[in-house]
Parts: structure tokens; C-alpha cells; sequence
């Protein structure tokens, strides 16, 4: 094979080979070069591997084989009978360096136990401490940030900004330093409280809906967040009971007719058909020039949250695709709601089924959806002897509409936490071989903002220097778990990675059993490309850290989901559902895999 140079190699190159020749493995591009060439003296002619190719794997097996299983009467010198030790004067020296090759790749075999050939490195793990009390105290901090009347930190607001400054100082306090990163981006905005009512006329329809002479009319008003929440990159409207916007019912929203008759009109879906997710629906309502839509909830955690309804759920859009099926621009005249179960029978009562008057809607929603947002990433830093980095990461953003208790203040609190524990091992044991940080997103619930921005500022230094990317979203089983299920999920991109998350798992199974006894601890791997079933999902903040790094890299990042959050981006996200003792499982498995990774070279 031509000779390859160790410029022309990969990161993850570079870092293999110096692990096969037992260096260190940390440190940029350059500084791996550099021991490269100092260190290792022949020229690299083929690829690197972990694994021994097949010549050496069989070169190993024969010695091993000659060295348990021959009988020593076989080496006997077959005309002198003399045994092949003091036969010296009948070998040459070639002959006498073979076997003295032999002897110490044996002993190599036994004294070393390479990974390579079966043996388990003994490695040394000592679990962090978590302070469940303080995870929660975190939690109830952040959630006190929360917009006055509808609890939420929406991202571009000044409850996130408010939440992001107490991260910061949070840091600081733990002796880190800080940066408080900031990045406009595409945002939508809830400037007031939105309007939603129907109202069926009296007197055979004549009578005004309101006023002196709103005789026998019915007036139904719907509840902001408990029937129904605004939509990702929504538009406004000023839709009032005298202008009498018509409602189409498109049904399940998978009749193409059906949509292209609705122009003008406001579309009425009902969840659980063909089509996809908001983005989906809000791009045809785009192309067919809607004016409105309305998603009623019909099939989502029903009878789970509140009695027999189901819950309105706040969902992202693409704002990309939605601006290309509006030929460009961003809609901003087309507002997009959700509603309850319940609502929506209401509203189909009054207008598709009414006997008497059809209803007529008002619709009053104020929202700025085509102008960016400053949102925020906050991080604290450890400083190690070398570039190379481990992150913590978990997105402080929530819905608009709802505290957001376990989506993500649960991951937030324990970032902050794990930070909080590092930060203690660090004064303890001294600087790290590599550098932790540890960073809460904004913008995670509109579509990744501020993890992807940060990403694609920072790509070259972390496509050399990235270690590991350790995500916490929702990382959280329920109060209520005896009713809900009580599995938590570890799963990474790497199996060297996972096969220490595994042992430490064991570790904190055996020594901290009264808590890891009340969850079934789950572990997956998941090495596939992007998009394919056995590969990391793009649905959290670890997407950017594993896909985005750029020249075809793939980033290596360990995640945790938790289980029974049926009240997820709802009102009713909220502490009443906290469990401040299920964090402790994931924050002390991965927070003791940080605390290894920052005092080896693994």
C-alpha cells in the first residue's frame, strides 16, 4: 500500500493508532501528529485498525497453541536427542531471534491481556455523589423563572435569558469559569394572551353575538393552555364574529381534495391520519392558502393526564419547509393551534353538527413568527491539561405554555448537578487530563437552536478536540411510576463507550442498590447512519455533537431518556411530577464515566 502520512489521517485515525502503540491519545490534531512522529518510528503502510489483521491474529494463535498444547519431547533433536534448548551450536542466529520473538509475545499475551484477543481490562470506576435534594432545589430555581401568567421560559424570552444568567452564576459559584454564548436565530414570540370562542347566534341566527341586542345568543370562550396552546412558527390573526371565517373539515388532513377546497377558509384536522406532523400540515395549509388550522388532539395520552380528554401538546415546525411551501417567506397570517379532545367536540357540536345556527369563530392570535431571537447558551468550564473535551449538555428552553418541570429542567438540574459533584472530584484530585464543560441549550424546543449554533460555531475545534458529548433530556421517571413504568434508557454511538457505561452501571446496580433496584435500567448501542433504525435519533441536542462536526465525522455522545412523563410539553408539566431520586441513576452513571474520561487517556 503507498505510504500514508500522518497529516493526511483523520482525527479518529491519528487516535487509534496512538492507542495501538499505547500513547496518549488526547490533545488537537497537531499535537497528535507530533507524538506520532516522535514516537513512532515506521512508516504507516496499512490501514489502522483495532483489531490485529489475520496474520497476526494466527501468529498469536500458534504461539499460544505451542505453548498450551505441545508436548515438550517435540522440540527433542531427532538425531542427537538433544533438547532444542541446548542445541545452540545447530542454530543460527536468525533461528535463536524467532524464538526469543516467540517467548515475548507469549509472555505479552499473559502479563498485558490485550482487549483485542478476549481479556477484560481491569478497569478502576469510582461513582460520583449525588445530592438529590439539591437536584430538586436547582429545579424549583429554574422553574420560579417562568413567564408570570403561563409558567413557561420560551426560548427568545426574558425568562430564558433570566434562566440563563442563573445558570451562569451557578457556575461561577462552583469555581468554573463561564461564558454566556448568545445567537440570533428564528424564533417565534407570544406577545399576549390569545383568544378562542364560538358563538352560536339566537333567533334563527339574527341576533348579534355581543352588545345591548345580543339577544339569546351563546357565546362558548375556550381556556388558553387546558384546551388549547399555539403552535410552532404560528402566525397572527384578528379573526372576529362579524367578519364570519368559514371552518373546513378536512378530516383526518389526508384528502388532497379536501384541502384545496379550504382556501380562505380555517382548516380543521383531526389527529391520527396519513399525514405527518405540523410541518406537514402547516405546508399545506401554505400551498392551498389557508386561513387558519386548527389540530384537534384525538388519539394522544388520552384519559391519562385529564379524566376521559386528551390534552393539547405543543409541537414543533420546520420552518424551512413550511417557508418553501409558502413560496419563500415565512406565513405570517396563518395561525396554528391545537386543541383538546374535548374542545374540539365542542367546536364540531357548533359549526359541523349544529341543528340550528351554524357557530361562527373567533380567532384572535398574536404572534411575531418572521423575525430572529436572541437565545442563550450558558457553559461552564474545567479546564484539563489538554485540549481534548468532554461536554454535558441539556436544554433549559421550555414550551411557552408550561413549566416544563421534566422537560428539560430535569436535565438542566442535572447538568448542574453533575457539574456541581466534577467540580468537587477536580478540587480534590487535582487538574484533568482533558477539559470538561458543561452547557445548557436554548432553542431546543423550536428545532435545536442553540445546540446546532453552537455546533457549527465551534466545528473545527470540537471535530478535533471532542471526546465525548453526554446528553440529558428528560433523563426522568415519573412520581407516579408504579402506574407509568419505571425504565430509564443509556444509549451512545459507541461501543467502547457503552462497554464503560455497562461496567459502571454494574458498579452503581451493586453499590447503590436501594436506589437502582426500583428501575429497570436499560442499555442500547446504536452505530447506524442518521435517519436508519439502528442509529442515534436527531431529536435532542446531541443530533448536532454526532452528525454536524462536518467532513464526514460522526461525534461519539452517550444519552439518557426516562419513562411516564405523559403531562410532556403540556400545562401540566409540572413539580407535581417531579422525581428529583430517578435523576440520580443517569447523572451518576455518566457523571462517574466524565470523571474517568477526565483523568485517563482512554
Amino acid at each position: 500500500m503507498t505510504e500514508r502520512s500522518y497529516e493526511d489521517m483523520t482525527v479518529n485515525e491519528l487516535k487509534e493508532l496512538l492507542r495501538d502503540n499505547g500513547l496518549p491519545m488526547s490533545g488537537k490534531k497537531a499535537e497528535l501528529i507530533k507524538r506520532a512522529n516522535t514516537f513512532i518510528s515506521n512508516p504507516i503502510e496499512k490501514p489502522l485498525k483495532v483489531a490485529p489483521t489475520k496474520a497476526e491474529s494466527r501468529a498469536v494463535s500458534i504461539v499460544l497453541e505451542d505453548e498450551a498444547t505441545v508436548d515438550p519431547q517435540a522440540f527433542l533433536d531427532e538425531e542427537e536427542h538433544v533438547p532444542w534448548w541446548r542445541s545452540t551450536e545447530l542454530m543460527s542466529v536468525p533461528a535463536l531471534t524467532a524464538i526469543g520473538v516467540a517467548l515475548l509475545m507469549v509472555t505479552a499475551v499473559f502479563v498485558f491481556q490485550p482487549a483485542w484477543l478476549g481479556f477484560a481490562p481491569d478497569y478502576e470506576y469510582e461513582l460520583i455523589d449525588y445530592d438529590a435534594s439539591q437536584t430538586r432545589q436547582f429545579a424549583e430555581n429554574l422553574v420560579s423563572f417562568g413567564h408570570p401568567e403561563w409558567d413557561g421560559r420560551m426560548s427568545g424570552t426574558v425568562e430564558e435569558e433570566n434562566a440563563s444568567n442563573y445558570i451562569i452564576s451557578e457556575f461561577e459559584a462552583m469555581g468554573m469559569s463561564t461564558t454566556l454564548h448568545s445567537y440570533q436565530v428564528p424564533m417565534h414570540r407570544v406577545n399576549s394572551e390569545p383568544s378562542l370562542r364560538i358563538c352560536v347566534q339566537g333567533f334563527g341566527g339574527n341576533s348579534p353575538c355581543e352588545g345591548a341586542f345580543a339577544f339569546n345568543s351563546e357565546v362558548i370562550a375556550f381556556q388558553h393552555r387546558e384546551d388549547y396552546v399555539i403552535q410552532g412558527f404560528s402566525g397572527q390573526s384578528e379573526y372576529t364574529f362579524q367578519q364570519d371565517v368559514q371552518v373546513t373539515d378536512l378530516g383526518n388532513g389526508s384528502d388532497d381534495a379536501l384541502w384545496a377546497s379550504a382556501g380562505g377558509t380555517v382548516g380543521y384536522v383531526r389527529s391520527g391520519g396519513t399525514v405527518g406532523g405540523n410541518t406537514e400540515l402547516m405546508s399545506k395549509a401554505a400551498e392551498n392558502s389557508l386561513a387558519g388550522l386548527i389540530r384537534v388532539n384525538k388519539n394522544y395520552n388520552c384519559g391519562k393526564i385529564e379524566a376521559t380528554d386528551c390534552v393539547p401538546i405543543f409541537k414543533g415546525t420546520g420552518l424551512d419547509d413550511v417557508t418553501a411551501a409558502n413560496g419563500g417567506s415565512i406565513p405570517t397570517d396563518l395561525p396554528f393551534i391545537a386543541m383538546s379532545k374535548d374542545a374540539g367536540e365542542l367546536l364540531e357540536a357548533a359549526i359541523f353538527n349544529a341543528t340550528g345556527p351554524t357557530g361562527v369563530l373567533e380567532m384572535n392570535i398574536d404572534v411575531t413568527n418572521n423575525q430572529e431571537r436572541t437565545i442563550y447558551v450558558p457553559c461552564g468550564e474545567i479546564r484539563g491539561r489538554t485540549s481534548e473535551l468532554v461536554i454535558a449538555g441539556g436544554h433549559h428552553d421550555t414550551v411557552y405554555h408550561a413549566e416544563g418541570a421534566i422537560d428539560d429542567t430535569s436535565g438542566t438540574a442535572s447538568v448542574m448537578e453533575m457539574a456541581r459533584q466534577i467540580s468537587a472530584v477536580v478540587n480534590e484530585s487535582g487538574t484533568p487530563e482533558r477539559t470538561l464543560r458543561f452547557c445548557t441549550w436554548g432553542g431546543e424546543e423550536e428545532g435545536l437552536y442553540g445546540s446546532r449554533a453552537y455546533v457549527e460555531a465551534f466545528q473545527n475545534s470540537l471535530s478535533d478536540d471532542l471526546r465525548l458529548y453526554i446528553n440529558l433530556d428528560m433523563n426522568h421517571v415519573d412520581a407516579d411510576f408504579s402506574n407509568r413504568g419505571n425504565s430509564l434508557t443509556l444509549f451512545g454511538n459507541n461501543r467502547d463507550d457503552m462497554g464503560h457505561i455497562e461496567r459502571i452501571t454494574q458498579l452503581y446496580v451493586n453499590e447503590r442498590s436501594e436506589v437502582a433496584d426500583r428501575y429497570d435500567i436499560r442499555l442500547s448501542v446504536l452505530t447506524g447512519d442518521q435517519g436508519a433504525e439502528d442509529g442515534m435519533p436527531y431529536n435532542s441536542d446531541h443530533g448536532p455533537f454526532v452528525y454536524d462536526l462536518g467532513e464526514g465525522e460522526r461525534g461519539r455522545a452517550v444519552v439518557c431518556y426516562g419513562s411516564g412523563s405523559w403531562e410532556y410539553h403540556t400545562y401540566l408539566d409540572t413539580m407535581d411530577r417531579f422525581n428529583e431520586e430517578s435523576l440520580g441513576v443517569s447523572v451518576t452513571v455518566y457523571g462517574t464515566y466524565m470523571r474517568f474520561l477526565a483523568y485517563s487517556d482512554y
